[in-house]
């Protein structure tokens, strides 16, 4: 399907590895430009050296507005406009007893999980709007419904990213910028291997056993019985950003194989 965004430019944090390249890598079939962003220059060289297009890499830290700022700029003046926001950054943060948790813990997660969208949608769409078109979208989790009791910091701030781009999505649409949120659940990836690979430790088990006993007591809802794919999550997120999708606005999809077990939203 032509998703109708040829020419688009699109800027894309987190860009080395998982749902972020993953969905570089369609966006590139579509022909549209990319500005791929992570912490780190040669991981994201590496990461992203099968992509057939000269996509601008850039590192910057998304808690600081003055790298936003300059990440965008560069976009700007490479391609003339950034059009189309992915930002999957993120941390899973501190775990624990909600109340044992440090401020510092909390704030880690603030600053990366929340405040990064606030300083991206701050940098990005003014000029959005100026052009009469924009998509914004990132990724939140199935624990912004389903939060999950060690994962406080976290449920904290992805809760507090879906609330904000609910906020944008009210008065951005008018100017024909759509803001959206994509939750993923139990995804492959460099988190969710950490995670498995920390289980697998704990339980004296193999890897391939973590992930089919946390599946059984963590995760019945997914009846799939496996991990999601990025690619999975990406095409969403491509047809999200897509003319059409010119009418989905201010809405939360969850790809998360049914993790998330109410009708809730």
């Amino acid at each position: 399907m032509d998703l109708a965004i040829r020419g688009k430019t699109a800027l894309i944090t987190g860009a080395q590895g998982g749902i972020g390249l993953a969905t570089a890598q369609k966006l590139e079939a579509e022909g549209v430009n990319l500005i791929l962003s992570d912490m780190e220059m040669a991981s994201l060289e590496e990461a992203t050296k099968e992509l057939k297009s000269d996509p601008l890499l850039v590192v910057a830290d998304v808690t600081d507005q003055r790298e936003v700022d300059a990440l965008v700029a560069k976009g700007v003046e490479r391609f003339g406009a950034v059009d189309i926001v992915i930002h999957t950054a993120g941390v899973t943060g501190a775990k624990g007893d909600p109340l044992e948790l440090s401020d510092d813990d909390y704030e880690h997660a603030w600053k990366i999980d929340f405040f990064s969208a606030v300083r991206l949608a701050r940098a990005t769409i003014p000029a959005m709007r100026e052009r009469g078109w924009g998509r914004f979208v990132c990724l939140t989790s199935e624990n912004t419904v389903q939060p999950y009791w060690e994962e406080a910091v976290y449920n904290s701030a992805k809760a507090a990213l879906s609330a904000f781009v609910k906020n944008l999505s009210y008065k951005e649409a008018a100017y024909g910028v759509l803001c959206n949120t994509v939750a993923p659940a139990f995804v492959a990836s460099p988190m969710t291997d950490g995670m498995m690979e920390k289980r697998a430790e704990q339980l004296g088990c193999s890897f391939e056993e973590a992930i089919e006993s946390f599946l059984d007591e963590e995760r019945p809802g997914i009846v799939a019985k496996r991990r999601g794919e990025a690619d999975e999550v990406a095409f969403v997120i491509a047809m999200l950003v897509s003319q059409h999708a010119s009418y989905i606005n201010g809405s939360n999809l969850r790809v998360d194989g049914g993790a998330v077990m109410s009708v809730q939203n």
